[in-house]
């Protein structure tokens, strides 16, 4: 008769990494950015057939960094944006549910004791990042699921399909290129040939990133550029970058539970090639500057590797320094999650209200500048949106100036006829608003030709946008 305990427990342990990841993002199910919301408005211009446009009838701009996430929206964004971010979202946590389920299932094939994998999967759910951006509309959770599936045929010995999912994932962040380089040059096992297991490994890494180069050459193939548009818009910072990635390596959870330099070295290869990886994932977070978004993006898709082998390490670890790694931890994520999750639990509520607050405000605007041009976008999908960022705009991208800073005059607005501007005003009195809308409002010639037309309050607070109409000749 088949013994069915291993079985149990792998679907015990798989259950319960699916609660793990999925109950903290149903709890942060209000979260979204407004980039979510960019992406759905791609994709409803290329369901109705207007192609790759962000603005009805307007030029093709590379607009998604994530180069097939509007191909994959396409079926499910409608004419309501928001009814589709719900759908995105709902799939989102289903992505997150079945990330935790490989992550649980491959700890159970470990050694370690059952208390310390039931805490690590406990880690899991401390994880405001994870928690945060598998609901958020975003394509996080699925780059998030890719690298879980990744991690886990790596760490069972199929290097092959490790290589060829790990580069699948770069197509939705692009900067886990050096991952999944890395995950493909550690994933082969060695050859008694030195100059095979190099050649093997140097084989792997390229097969890992045959996806990115793919994109790279369709952008510039299509818009002139092997990088998106938002690179070019948001000039790289490494101070910035420093700062995010010593953040996020707080309250991710997982780079806490591998803190044990010595357990690397006699670290299974697979293990040592993920953590590695996860390394070089913190390089690169810093190379990018960071991110503008909360709560941490760009460590999310690569921690259930990092999870996978964390329980690699605690299997060779001294058990008190795992129990003392895992408190630490999952302290850090829970402070975190409990003191910073609450404040974007309203956002998707907070921009559906703007959105209809917005229409009944901007009656009859045709082309409407802002900074945030996601639920502007989505409350106005037939009016040309001139986006102050240049995430989806060249011309406005070459400027000079960061996401929030480029140096838009009031001719440029004159000149595209812009006929409302949307300026975000923050609730003290004394903070200074963003330098774009502040450089734009002090401008005697913005001032003659457009006048203050209302205020959108966001949510019950005192910060909103203040709505300028252009004056009549």
């Amino acid at each position: 008769m088949r013994d069915v305990g291993p079985l149990r427990n792998r679907l015990l342990s798989a259950a319960g990494g699916a609660i793990a990841t999925s109950a903290p993002a149903v709890w942060m199910w209000g979260f979204t950015v407004d980039d979510a919301l960019i992406s759905i408005r791609y994709a409803r211009h290329l369901r109705e057939g207007a192609g790759w446009v962000f603005n009805p009838g307007g030029p093709s701009t590379d607009g998604v960094t994530p180069l097939p996430w509007p191909l994959l929206l396409a079926p499910i964004a409608g004419a309501d944006a928001f009814a589709a971010l719900g759908t995105v979202k709902a799939l989102g946590v289903v992505a997150a549910a079945a990330t935790g389920a490989i992550v649980g299932d491959a700890l159970s094939r470990g050694t370690s004791p059952v208390p310390l994998r039931v805490a690590i999967l406990a880690a899991m759910a401390c994880v405001l990042p994870a928690a945060a951006y598998a609901s958020s509309g975003m394509e996080t959770p699925f780059a998030m699921l890719l690298v879980a599936l990744a991690a886990a045929r790596l760490d069972a010995g199929h290097a092959r399909t490790a290589t060829v999912i790990g580069g699948l994932a770069v197509t939705l962040r692009p900067e886990l290129a050096p991952w999944a380089a890395v995950v493909g040059f550690g994933a082969p096992p060695p050859h008694a040939d030195p100059a095979r297991s190099i050649a093997r490994r140097v084989g792997f890494a390229a097969i890992a990133l045959s996806p990115f180069a793919a994109c790279t050459v369709l952008r510039l193939a299509v818009w002139g550029s092997p990088v998106p548009l938002a690179l070019r818009a948001k000039p790289s910072d490494l101070s910035h970058g420093f700062v995010y990635a010593g953040a996020v390596l707080l309250v991710s959870v997982a780079p806490v539970l591998l803190l044990a330099p010595g357990a690397w070295a006699r670290a299974a290869p697979s293990a040592r090639a993920l953590m590695l990886a996860g390394c070089t994932h913190i390089l690169a977070m810093i190379a990018v500057g960071g991110d503008w978004m909360p709560y941490g993006r760009l460590v999310v898709p690569v921690l259930p590797a990092l999870f996978i082998a964390a329980g690699r390490v605690a299997e060779i670890s001294r058990a008190r320094w795992s129990w003392i790694r895992l408190v630490v931890a999952c302290a850090l994520g829970a402070a975190s999650l409990v003191r910073a999750g609450p404040q974007g639990r309203h956002v998707t509520q907070d921009r559906r209200e703007l959105g209809e607050r917005l229409r009944r405000a901007s009656l009859g605007a045709q082309r409407i500048a802002t900074l945030d041009i996601g639920w502007v976008g989505a409350a106005l999908p037939g009016a040309e949106i001139v986006d102050l960022a240049g995430v989806t705009d060249p011309e406005i991208a070459a400027l000079p100036g960061g996401h929030t800073s480029k140096r838009v005059d009031a001719t440029m607005l004159l000149a595209r006829r812009v006929d409302h501007v949307l300026f975000y005003r923050p609730a003290e009195a004394s903070a200074v608003g963003r330098a774009v809308e502040v450089r734009l409002a002090a401008s005697d010639l913005f001032r003659a030709r457009y006048r203050e037309g209302g205020f959108i309050p966001l949510g019950d607070g005192a910060a909103g946008y203040v709505v300028f109409e252009i004056a009549p000749p």
